[in-house]
């Protein structure tokens, strides 16, 4: 969460997203923190009892795109047109932009394009009321979880770019701690609630697995 950051890293990639203070979702997003103190991840992405699954959802899918939003905002001077001509995450895995309305035909695009193509989508989809309600008794749309899912999935290939292609530059910055308790905990609330496909998580396979085996 953001908190795990300080004040070190404010620079953001894209503005903020930011939860009102007072609503509902705002003191979700305070519990999700005190539990997430505790250190225990697993526990950490359980759904509080008595609360709505959307709303839960919700409220974490806006805090992974912060996270992201700054763990992007620190590397972004090593992520150029010329480094990352194209956007993949390693050899075999390369991804190539469409967002069904704008861009209809998947576009081959360097990863600082394609990247910011895919964060401003996902802060689109946010600020969108009719997808996310920010109201108390506002209900979600029946296509909320399609909508999340694909939210996710899209932020999951941001962590898997940085992790293949700026590490060394995560390393020098000792940004690694932050990234992988920001992706361990992505991981496990996405596990939870079974929101990525197993293919798309391929290119970090590896490193889910031994994240997952040091907590059992």
């Amino acid at each position: 969460m953001s908190f795990l950051f300080g004040s070190r890293s404010s620079k953001t990639f894209k503005p903020k997203k930011n939860i009102p203070e007072g609503s509902h979702q705002y003191e979700l997003l305070k519990h999700a923190e005190a539990t997430l103190g505790s250190g225990n991840l697993r526990q950490a992405v359980m759904l509080p009892e008595g609360e709505d699954l959307n709303e839960w959802i919700a409220v974490n899918t806006v805090d992974f795109f912060n996270q992201i939003n700054m763990l992007y905002g620190t590397i972004t001077e090593f992520c150029s047109e010329t480094s990352c001509s194209v956007m993949s995450a390693g050899p075999r895995y390369e991804y190539h932009w469409a967002d069904g309305t704008n861009i209809k035909k998947p576009i081959k695009c360097s990863a600082p394009k394609y990247i910011d193509y895919l964060m401003t989508w996902v802060q689109d989809q946010l600020d969108d009321e009719t997808l996310f309600p920010s109201k108390i008794g506002v209900p979600f749309p029946k296509n909320f979880m399609s909508v999340a899912k694909t939210i996710l999935k899209r932020l999951f290939r941001v962590y898997a770019h940085i992790y293949h292609q700026h590490f060394d530059s995560v390393m020098q910055l000792q940004e690694e701690a932050h990234l992988n308790t920001s992706f361990k905990h992505f991981i496990f609330f996405v596990q939870e609630f079974n929101l990525i496909d197993r293919r798309e998580l391929a290119p970090l396979q590896d490193l889910i697995e031994k994240l997952g085996s040091k907590d059992r």
